[in-house]
């Protein structure tokens, strides 16, 4: 009976988490450069670029968000791999349709890139 109650908890805590995230659009990139945050500090490749409307004259600088893909946006069937991915603004980037552009190595984890664009529901890391 434990065991229920405690698959129960871990199952509505899932739900709980999601159920407060914002929806947005990501992309990835393959090219990395210095970065306005870190400059030329290495911060791994679980790294996201924010639009201008997350960026807030550096506010989310070294912030860490968990997303995850809901659907395709392109046509590509089932991109999306249901897993999410937690990942730590290093940039901004000004005038991009995107919520948040992610490192190749992020986006895959939650999407095909074969995909390119996806919805995502994202929501800062506590």
């Amino acid at each position: 009976m434990e065991n229920y109650i405690l698959i129960f908890v871990g199952m509505v805590t899932c739900l709980v988490s999601f159920a407060s995230a914002k929806p947005g659009i990501a992309t990835f990139y393959t090219k990395y450069i210095p970065f306005a945050c870190f400059k030329n500090q290495d911060h791994g490749k679980m790294i996201v670029v924010a639009s201008d409307a997350l960026w807030k004259n550096r506010a989310v600088c070294g912030k860490k968000f968990t997303m995850k893909c809901t659907e395709h946006r392109n046509g590509v069937p089932h991109p999306c791999t249901g897993k999410s991915v937690t990942v730590k603004v290093i940039d901004q980037c000004p005038g991009y349709p995107s919520t948040m552009d992610l490192s190749r190595e992020a986006f895959k984890i939650i999407a095909k890139p074969v995909a390119g664009i996806i919805n995502i529901d994202y929501k800062k890391y506590a």
